[in-house]
C-alpha cells in the first residue's frame, strides 16, 4: 500500500492509542517504499494533524452536531486529516482534500457516513467563501487568505490563542506572562513551522569549507550561522540524513544551533576533566570532546542505557576517544566529589522550547509534570555541583521556556549555595548580548533568534569553598 493518506490514518490511529508521533510514523515508513513527495506528504499530514489537534477538534465541535470527543475515534482521525488539508495545505486543491477524505471514510469502516464527511468538509468551504459546492478547485486554503475564517474564536485571549494556534491554555499562559500578546503570537506561529536541521562540523576531521563544498556538490544548500563556528543550517529538503556526504566519515553531526551554544558557554579546555551529568543521547558530550581537541577526560553519565548506546555510536562515528560512559542516576554518584574542572547539567525538562520538533509534546506535558521536573532539576543541581573543584564551572541548561524549570531553579540553588555565583562569559566570543539577561543567564527565544528555545547559565564555584 502506498497511499500516503491511508498510511497517515494508520499512524495517527497509533498516536491516538498513546504512541509517540515520530515512532508511529517511523513504524509506517519502515513497511513501505514511498516516493519522496509521498513521504513528505505523509510526514506533513501526521505531524500537522497532531500539532493542530485542538484547532481541528474545535472545527468539528463547531460544524458537526456531535462534538469531536463524541465521534468514533477513527472517524475523528479521518476528519482531522480532511480539515488539516483544507486549512493548512495550500498546494492540495480543495476538491482533492474532500474526495480523498470521503474515500478514507469509505475504506475504513464508515461507508454509511461518507455523506456526513462530505457535507462537513463542504460546509467548511462554504463558510470560508470557497466554491465548495462546485468542486472547490480554487478555494483559498490558508487561514490568512480566507475571505472569512470558518473557525469561531472566543474573546478570552488565552483560549483564543490556544484554539487558533493549537496549544493547551496553560502553555499560552506561561508565554503571555513572559512575552505579552504580540510576541506570544509570534512564538506560537514559529512553533507550528516544520523544524530546520542544523549540522555541527567536527573540526578534528574536516573544516566547515570542506563540508560546504561536499554538500554543494550534491545540490544541498546550506548557510552558516553567525557566532557559531561549527554550525551549518540545511536549506530546503536534504533527503535522508545518513545519505548526506560526510556522515559515515564523521565529518559532522546533527545538532540545533541553540544546543551548540551550550558547550561554548561551558568553554571546556584540552586536558581538563569534564562531567556531563545527563549526557544521552550525547550531542553536547561529543561537542565538548571536539572543543577539547579530544584531549582530557569526559565522564558521560545517564541513567538510560539505551540512550547511552546512541552516544557510543555517535562518538565512534566522530572518532572521539576522550569520552567514558557511566550508567546511573547522577543524583546518587558520590565518587565524583571535587573531581571536575567543569560540569554540564543539561537537565531533563518539559521541552517547551523544542515543541516544533516533537509534534505531540504540547499534549503530553502538564503543569503537574513541570512541577515534578522542577523538583528533579533542583535535586540534580544540588548534587552535581559537588562534582566541581573549587574554582571550577557548572553550566545549567534546559530546552524549555518555563521559569519554574529555569530561573526559579537557579535562584533557589544560589540562595542556598553561598560559594556559587553567576559568571558572565567574557573570555570567549558568544553573541551574548543577543541572549543575555540582566540577571546573567541566557534565554534563547525561538521567534527572535530562529533556533530552538533554550535556557542556560554559567556558574562559578569560589576558590575558598571547601
Amino acid at each position: 500500500m502506498t497511499n500516503p493518506r491511508q498510511l497517515a490514518f494508520i499512524a495517527l490511529r497509533d498516536v491516538h492509542k498513546g504512541a509517540y508521533a515520530d515512532v508511529a510514523l517511523d513504524r509506517v515508513l519502515q513497511k513501505v517504499n514511498l516516493a519522496d513527495n509521498d513521504r513528505r506528504l505523509l510526514t506533513e499530514l501526521v505531524y500537522g494533524s497532531v500539532r493542530r489537534q485542538r484547532t481541528l477538534d474545535t472545527l468539528i465541535d463547531q460544524l458537526a452536531k456531535k462534538k469531536s470527543h463524541q465521534q468514533p475515534q477513527d472517524l475523528r482521525t479521518i476528519l482531522h486529516l480532511g480539515f488539516y488539508q483544507l486549512r493548512y495545505q495550500e498546494r492540495i486543491p480543495a476538491s482533492a482534500a474532500v474526495n480523498t477524505t470521503v474515500q478514507l471514510a469509505k475504506e475504513n469502516g464508515f461507508s454509511g457516513l461518507t455523506g456526513f464527511v462530505n457535507g462537513l468538509l463542504r460546509q467548511y468551504l462554504r463558510r470560508a467563501g470557497g466554491a465548495g459546492g462546485a468542486g472547490g478547485e480554487n478555494t483559498p486554503s490558508s487561514p490568512s487568505s480566507l475571505h472569512t475564517d470558518p473557525l469561531q474564536l472566543p474573546e478570552n485571549r488565552v483560549e483564543r490563542l490556544g484554539i487558533l494556534h493549537s496549544f493547551p491554555d496553560w502553555i499560552i499562559q506561561v508565554w503571555l506572562e513572559q512575552l505579552g500578546l504580540a510576541e506570544t503570537e509570534q512564538l506560537c506561529e514559529w512553533m507550528n513551522q516544520s523544524p530546520t536541521i542544523d549540522l555541527r562540523i567536527n573540526p578534528l576531521r574536516t573544516s566547515i569549507e570542506e563540508v560546504e563544498a561536499a554538500l554543494q556538490s550534491v545540490g544541498i544548500l546550506v548557510r552558516r550561522i553567525p557566532h557559531l563556528p561549527q554550525a551549518l543550517r540545511l536549506i530546503g529538503n536534504s533527503g535522508s540524513i545518513q545519505k548526506i556526504p560526510g556522515f559515515k566519515e564523521g565529518w559532522w553531526t546533527v545538532q540545533d544551533s541553540s544546543a551548540q551554544l551550550v558547550s561554548h558557554l561551558l568553554d571546556p579546555q584540552p586536558g581538563e576533566v569534564v562531567i556531563d551529568a545527563c549526557a544521552a543521547p550525547g550531542g553536547k558530550t561529543t561537542h565538548i570532546a571536539e572543543l577539547m581537541a579530544d584531549k582530557g577526560k569526559i565522564w558521560a553519565c545517564d541513567r538510560t542505557s539505551s540512550r547511552l548506546r546512541k552516544l557510543q555510536e555517535n562518538s565512534q562515528r566522530l572518532n572521539l576517544q576522550s569520552i567514558q560512559i557511566y550508567t546511573g542516576d547522577s543524583r546518587h554518584f558520590n565518587q565524583f566529589q571535587n573531581t571536575a574542572d567543569r560540569v554540564l547539567l543539561d537537565a531533563p525538562c518539559s521541552g517547551l522550547g523544542t515543541m516544533h520538533r516533537h509534534a505531540d509534546a504540547r499534549w503530553r506535558q502538564t503543569p503537574e509534570s513541570v512541577r515534578e521536573l522542577s523538583v528533579l532539576q533542583k535535586e540534580l543541581i544540588t548534587h552535581t555541583s559537588t562534582f566541581v573543584k573549587p574554582g571550577g564551572v557548572l553550566v545549567y541548561a534546559t530546552c524549555t521556556l518555563h521559569p519554574a524549570e529555569n530561573e526559579e531553579v537557579i535562584s533557589a540553588f544560589l540562595a542556598e549555595s553561598p560559594d556559587w555565583q553567576i559568571e558572565s562569559p567574557s573570555g570567549f566570543e558568544l553573541p551574548t548580548s543577543a541572549y543575555s539577561t540582566p540577571q546573567g543567564w541566557f534565554k534563547v527565544w525561538p521567534h527572535r533568534q530562529d533556533m530552538d528555545g533554550f535556557f542556560m547559565v554559567r556558574l562559578r564555584k569560589t576558590n575558598n569553598s571547601e
